[in-house]
């Protein structure tokens, strides 16, 4: 551990904040400031006070808290909630006033890359090329389509866009999108076997985040 590391607080007590403690506890320059959840006795308050930033990995239900009291303790906050609703989402609009703010549904690098070449592909390619999208998720996940799903079709400007979602089994999470035309096709696809991808990348996100001004990023603002 360097005199220098990062003070990180966990927010969400699950699978994926669970893998993000490993993470951040494996690292050399970063340090766990602690772990938050709804259901615990940790005041959420005094824990981003002595954190140098925090990565949010709850519920949709804890958003709207979590990025006020963020942004009264002037703490840059990485949200990797998806399916949050219009409240939360103008608590966020609200904090980044105040903090830097990057939220995210996907963290890994894979997705971000994804998104900067459809963005391309959308424009070389033209009317002449239809896109479709499919997303494949694990059974027990709550919202369909998937954040990163929506996000892919936000890349490739239309929302017109049919979105295919799917549920099966353990799959930690598959994306595809597909340009067709009257006689051609093309598809750019990414998939995830381990959810320790998202939280590498969500810990990339916070060491990047702490260095911005206050205002609101995508992991395609580190990845350019």
């Amino acid at each position: 551990m360097t005199e220098a590391a990062l003070n990180v607080a966990v927010l969400g007590a699950g699978r994926m904040g669970q893998q993000l403690v490993q993470v951040i506890e494996e690292a050399t320059d970063c340090q766990l400031a602690g772990v938050w959840s709804r259901n615990a006795d940790t005041d959420l308050a005094a824990l981003l006070a002595g954190a140098d930033v925090a990565i949010d990995f709850t519920l949709p239900e804890a958003t709207k808290e979590i990025a006020g009291v963020a942004a009264e303790q002037r703490a840059p906050l990485v949200c990797g909630v998806t399916g949050i609703g219009q409240e939360a989402e103008a608590a966020i609009a609200a904090a980044t006033r105040h903090i830097a703010l990057l939220v995210e549904g996907n963290m890994s690098r894979g997705i971000a890359v994804m998104s900067r070449l459809l963005r391309q592909a959308a424009v070389a390619l033209g009317p002449a090329f239809k896109a479709e999208i499919r997303e494949t998720h694990h059974r027990d996940k709550k919202d369909a389509p998937s954040g990163t799903a929506i996000a892919l079709r936000e890349a490739l400007g239309d929302e017109s866009i049919n979105i295919d979602s799917r549920r099966e089994g353990e799959v930690v999470g598959e994306h595809l999108v597909r340009f067709v035309s009257a006689g051609e096709s093309i598809e750019i696809a990414h998939s995830v076997s381990n959810r320790r991808v998202f939280a590498e990348g969500a810990l990339a996100a916070a060491r990047w985040l702490v260095e911005q001004p206050p205002g609101l990023y995508r992991m395609t603002d580190i990845w350019s």
